[in-house]
């Protein structure tokens, strides 16, 4: 099946020479130049790589990958301007699974391209992206959680555990830090109750499906949501 890769950038002249050369590989290309126009589509589409460009229109492009790491396992590759190593290690922690710097060479990142799709055949996978019906949401008025069309009710503290968790997929949580996020009352609660809820918010989501366990635990520490490497393993 031929790969789907969008391309937001809002240069018309790089887009191009992408286009280009992805095409040439057999890639189909989307191409659309507005960070709000991309998280429109996104909702709507799929894809099996996303080239984002950070200076963008409507939407900046590390908000948009922020919002890609949190609804979808799509891929990204950052493409940008923006070369100091700050700015290549905020773009990697907000999601991004590579960082290609401008000026680039076309042949490199076609390259690059190959290669995760490359590592995606030898791993079984044919891609990385959840049809649109297939990516976790949360309805935070009635504390419920859908995924594939199949939906589970929350209790309260569950469903701001999972809230927080998957909000943050970088972070770790330790139990205390979760007991100030979903209770506002100063009680006085055991780490016992902590892992209580976290067992059974794990049995819901693989109830509905989320079976690759995507919440952690990271041993003497706590807790986090698995993030788009680890969830491969």
């Amino acid at each position: 099946m031929t790969k789907i890769i969008a391309i937001v950038e809002d240069e018309e002249k790089i887009a191009r020479i992408l286009i280009d050369y992805l095409e040439a590989e057999g890639y189909a290309l989307r191409w659309i130049a507005d960070g709000k126009q991309a998280s429109q589509w996104l909702a709507e589409n799929t894809c099996d790589l996303i080239l984002l460009d950070l200076m963008l229109p409507g939407k900046d492009g590390m908000t948009l990958c922020d919002e890609i790491r949190r609804l979808y396992q799509t891929p990204v590759f950052i493409i940008t301007a923006k070369a100091e190593e700050l700015d290549r290690i905020k773009g990697l922690e907000t999601g991004a699974y590579d960082y290609i710097c401008k000026p680039f060479s076309p042949r490199e990142v076609v390259a690059r391209v190959n290669a995760l799709f490359r590592l995606l055949a030898a791993q079984g996978l044919n891609t990385l992206t959840e049809q649109p019906a297939q990516r976790m949401q949360l309805e935070p008025h009635i504390h419920r959680v859908s995924y594939a069309g199949t939906s589970a009710d929350l209790t309260r503290a569950e469903y701001r555990l999972l809230e927080n968790i998957s909000a943050n997929p970088d972070s770790v949580f330790s139990r205390q830090a979760l007991v100030h996020l979903i209770y506002d009352d100063n009680r006085v609660i055991s780490d016992r109750t902590i892992d209580s809820h976290i067992k059974n918010l794990r049995k819901k989501l693989d109830n509905i499906g989320l079976r690759h366990n995507p919440i952690r635990t990271v041993h003497g520490v706590g807790y986090k949501w698995n993030s788009f490497e680890e969830t491969l393993e």
